[in-house]
């Protein structure tokens, strides 16, 4: 039998096809607590996003004004004109959290550090999980709202900026990823239940459109309210 990450990479599209393109671009329609607990109500709410999709680099655009976009990378943070004059550059960026809690406001930097190494996350998930230096177990089984889950642990390598070492990935029958457990190490370690839905096939790769963040609580489970980040995805488009 195949091991459970094939059969998800193979439902999103296979890994043939996933490499054979080299970034992808998409509309983001966001909302939640989390910007304004940061300082930084409505500056994401409509925004442009272009991501590399086999090493880790992406930018928001706009960002805090119509001429102005960032580059993020996991060694760097760069706030851009959009011909590409430097603004504003921070290097070892995730340092620079160093004692923050889930209330503690952002800088513009820091904003941009979350966002790009987040969205780059989210959307080359699975395809990332199949790279070296990952490692991957499948645990037991659950059922939520009716539907079985499979469950992936994933150990993420140091060189890759994420949430958290260890993530807990959900998949139905299907194959198709539905939710994502980890703890936010930038933020003090808040509990994350992130669920994904309105999955649609773009150029033959399945991508969810709809993204729905919750606090965790330590039964597994969440309070409906309130939405710490909400995602929603159109124009999405490979290249």
């Amino acid at each position: 039998m195949e091991k459970l990450l094939d059969q998800v990479i193979e439902a999103h599209g296979g890994m043939a096809r996933w490499k054979s393109f080299s970034t992808l671009s998409a509309h983001l329609s966001q909302g939640g607590i989390i910007w304004p607990l940061k300082g930084k109500g409505g500056m994401l709410d409509e925004v442009d996003i272009k991501i590399a999709l086999h090493h880790p680099w992406t930018s928001h655009s706009p960002f805090g004004g119509p001429e102005r976009r960032t580059a993020v990378t996991p060694e760097r943070v760069a706030i851009e004109t959009v011909d590409g004059r430097v603004l504003e550059e921070v290097l070892a960026p995730r340092a620079s959290f160093d004692g923050h809690q889930l209330d503690t406001p952002w800088t513009d930097a820091q904003l941009a550090y979350f966002v790009g190494y987040a969205i780059w996350n989210y959307f080359t998930m699975p395809f990332t999980l199949a790279a070296p230096g990952f490692s991957a177990t499948e645990l037991r089984a659950v059922e939520e709202d009716g539907q079985r889950l499979r469950r992936l642990e994933v150990r993420f390598p140091s060189t890759v900026a994420t949430h958290s070492p260890v993530q807990i990935f959900y998949f139905s029958d299907d194959g198709l990823l539905r939710r994502h457990d980890y703890e936010v190490d930038i933020s003090g370690g808040a509990p994350a239940a992130h669920y994904l839905s309105g999955h649609i096939t773009v150029q033959g790769i399945t991508f969810p459109t709809r993204h729905v963040i919750y606090v965790r609580d330590a039964d597994g489970k969440h309070q409906p309210e309130p939405v710490v980040v909400s995602i929603d995805a159109s124009a999405i488009t490979l290249a």
